[in-house]
């Protein structure tokens, strides 16, 4: 059976009785069908939710061969609730690029899912609809003030870095022109569209910490210089109120369940190759106010989400995981090892020894952090023994404890033992995470500490223009903000090609945009782009309906 097949033959639960689980009350929840429901802020418990324990899932370095990591979260939130744990799993919200473009979905998979799958993966709740209009009538507010006579800021067109967005992967606009069609259609100036998922708004509303320091957040967006050299920000258009109000449901976390109908809590979607890569603080809050375990994940592998989650999201949100858990498959690291992607389900112990150096940088990463790491190993049916004994054994070599999960084919019954690896974790002794740099420390440094004991790099090289938005930053008196790296993906390098452990490689940083609403400066390296393109057959061209509502085609 395909994922959206299971997912559709499941009898969901009403989300009142969801909600019920939980300890809310029906008339607290704000319905959106019988399925799902968003959640009021006023449920956050600081002190309750200090005393729950919070559980990280990572990954390697992604490859076409997928990993799991969402599935594994839900799989482990499915078998600590089986041993009696109450637990929620807390994840982003899909976006319409990737559900369209390569993934085809992103809701877990086999007996591992969030349910409705077809509702989460497509509009959900609207939330990246508000947030795209957020994000687009600053844009509209910008070029309204480049073109008033009354009003106007003295805004250089040349200077303005705010772009507008979509959720959708279109190549087609990274770069435009806009104000075409004479004097009463706008002054033109190039510009482009960005993906929804790497606005700045999306990164401010999974940051913010209440609505207020939402509205604070969303005021404090640089826009560019006027033609005087003054910086512009969105509180000087009188900006962040709209913007806010626009986003006064989309700032409530969502509710809907897991396949086994345990809760799950899903809002925000940044990326995490371009920016924080993980849910928004007042999810996980809301889930560790009302349970006493939280699965959340960080997107992509430990180099980016998990680096971003402990550097940024949990010094702003005062959170703490109590053990991380890396997720690897035989097929990934086999892809690492140097094996055609065709040919990943063939036994191959070579290739699979060739790539574990992938995994154990990952692991070694995971030791800046956390003293009690835990890898499980996404079974795949491909999958042989000895492979597995493979990963297992190198593992035990370094002090990681490490078990396969069968979650796919079994649900919660196919991550049990990891369930008691990661209770056992909890309950150790350990202090605080601490992260990785100091915010006090120049942004060199920070980039530098990040690019070598987290990539391995061995310098790290600045263009021209990088080193210009370095002088620009310190002229706005940023500084000492933390930094949220750009970055492929697909390496530990900034070069997608580098698979498995790359050494003796320079990190580029091309350029530092500046995202002052969200808190972060991104540095750019390699060739990352904010705006994807669709591939060679997108996904788009096998999802379909019938005439009697019935979607085909995710997975």
């Amino acid at each position: 059976m395909t994922d959206i097949e299971i997912a559709q033959g499941v009898e969901m639960k009403p989300i009142s009785e969801i909600g019920r689980d939980l300890g809310v009350d029906v008339d607290q929840l704000e319905f959106y069908g019988k399925y799902k429901a968003k959640l009021p802020l006023e449920l956050i418990d600081d002190e309750k939710a200090k005393k729950s324990k919070l559980i990280l899932v990572s990954a390697i370095s992604p490859t076409p061969a997928g990993e799991g990591k969402t599935t594994v979260s839900i799989g482990l939130t499915q078998a600590l609730n089986r041993r009696d744990k109450k637990t929620t799993v807390v994840l982003r919200e899909p976006s319409l690029g990737p559900v369209f473009g390569i993934k085809g979905g992103a809701t877990g998979g086999g007996w591992s899912q969030v349910l409705p799958m077809e509702d989460i993966n497509l509009h959900f709740t609207g939330d990246f609809s508000a947030i795209e209009k957020a994000n687009n009538l600053l844009a509209a507010l910008i070029d309204n003030n480049i073109q008033s006579k009354i009003k106007s800021l003295g805004i250089d067109p040349r200077t303005v870095e705010w772009r507008r967005v979509m959720d959708m992967n279109d190549r087609s606009l990274r770069k435009i022109v806009v104000g075409l069609g004479g004097t009463t259609s706008g002054i033109p100036r190039e510009t482009g569209f960005d993906i929804t998922a790497a606005s700045e708004v999306m990164a401010i509303l999974c940051l913010a910490t209440s609505f207020s320091d939402l509205k604070q957040r969303l005021g404090n967006i640089f826009v560019g210089f006027t033609f005087s050299g003054e910086p512009v920000y969105a509180k000087d258009l009188d900006a962040e109120g709209a913007m806010a109000a626009l986003l006064k449901d989309a700032i409530k976390p969502n509710l809907v369940q897991t396949i086994e109908g345990t809760p799950a809590l899903i809002h925000g979607g940044p990326f995490a190759n371009i920016a924080q890569g993980t849910n928004s603080i007042l999810a996980t809050k809301l889930g560790l106010s009302l349970s006493d375990y939280v699965v959340t994940e960080a997107g992509f592998g430990f180099d980016l989400g998990a680096e971003k989650f402990i550097d940024i999201k949990c010094q702003y949100g005062d959170l703490s995981p109590d053990s991380i858990v890396l997720v690897a498959t035989v097929r990934a690291l086999k892809y690492h090892g140097g094996k055609n992607v065709k040919a990943l389900t063939d036994e191959d112990t070579s290739a699979l020894k060739a790539g574990l150096p992938n995994l154990e940088k990952h692991i070694e990463n995971m030791y800046h952090f956390c003293k009690n790491p835990v890898v499980a190993v996404n079974k795949f049916p491909t999958d042989t023994d000895e492979e597995i004994e493979l990963i297992l054994k190198m593992c035990e070599k370094m002090g990681v404890k490490a078990t396969a999960v069968d979650i796919w084919a079994k649900g919660g019954e196919g991550g049990l033992e990891l369930a008691d690896f990661v209770v056992d974790a909890c309950a150790e002794e350990h202090d605080k995470v601490k992260p990785l740099y100091d915010w006090s420390w120049p942004i060199e440094k920070k980039i530098k500490t990040v690019a070598s004991k987290i990539y391995g790099a061995i310098a790290v090289d600045y263009s021209a223009q990088a080193k210009k938005d370095l002088q620009k930053i310190e002229k706005l008196g940023l500084n000492e903000l933390p930094i949220c790296i750009a970055k492929t993906q697909k390496s530990l390098s900034d070069n997608p090609k580098l698979l498995g452990r790359p050494k003796d490689f320079v990190v580029t940083v091309r350029s530092i945009e500046i995202s002052s609403g969200a808190g972060f400066v991104v540095p750019i390296t390699g060739s990352i782009m904010r705006m994807p393109g669709l591939p060679a057959n997108p996904a788009a061209e096998r999802i379909n309906i019938t005439d009697d509502g019935s979607i085909s085609g995710l997975f």
